[in-house]
């Protein structure tokens, strides 16, 4: 499986591992490389430092805990902080609870943050912002 999104300018990254709808975890995940929740899971969940990765929350996922990976999409529930040492990008559907931490964020309209955004690289805040594509 590949996340990619066609003439968006952004790199795509291998989905290798999927948490499906109906699943519920509890405890830490650590995952390398691409991991997509559909799923439940309470605990928090890394991607090994240094290591390219992207994490997909989609719209029928809940997490309950802290985040950190390099690309993150979320477009479900996020009960904890999030942070991200790349881009995050907030659809439509996201529901954060916790702050954000980011290096580059993309918020498109409907998402909501109950937490504050945090930029994390020193000077000034790269946000980018999501236009609708009729």
């Amino acid at each position: 499986m590949l996340w990619s999104s066609k003439n968006s300018g952004k790199k795509t990254q291998a989905i290798e591992s999927l948490i499906s709808l109906g699943t519920t975890l509890e405890g830490n995940i650590v995952f390398t490389g691409g991991l997509r929740i559909d799923g439940t899971v309470r605990g928090s969940i890394v991607s090994v430092a240094d290591e390219p990765s992207m994490l997909v929350i989609s719209e029928h996922a809940c997490i309950e805990g802290e985040i950190h990976a390099a690309h993150i999409v979320v477009n479900g529930t996020v009960i904890g902080p999030v942070h991200s040492a790349g881009l995050i990008e907030l659809q439509p559907k996201a529901k954060i609870t916790g702050d954000v931490f980011y290096i580059t964020l993309e918020m498109h309209q409907g998402a909501t943050v109950d937490g504050q955004l945090v930029h994390e690289a020193g000077e000034k805040p790269a946000l980018k912002l999501a236009s609708n594509q009729l």
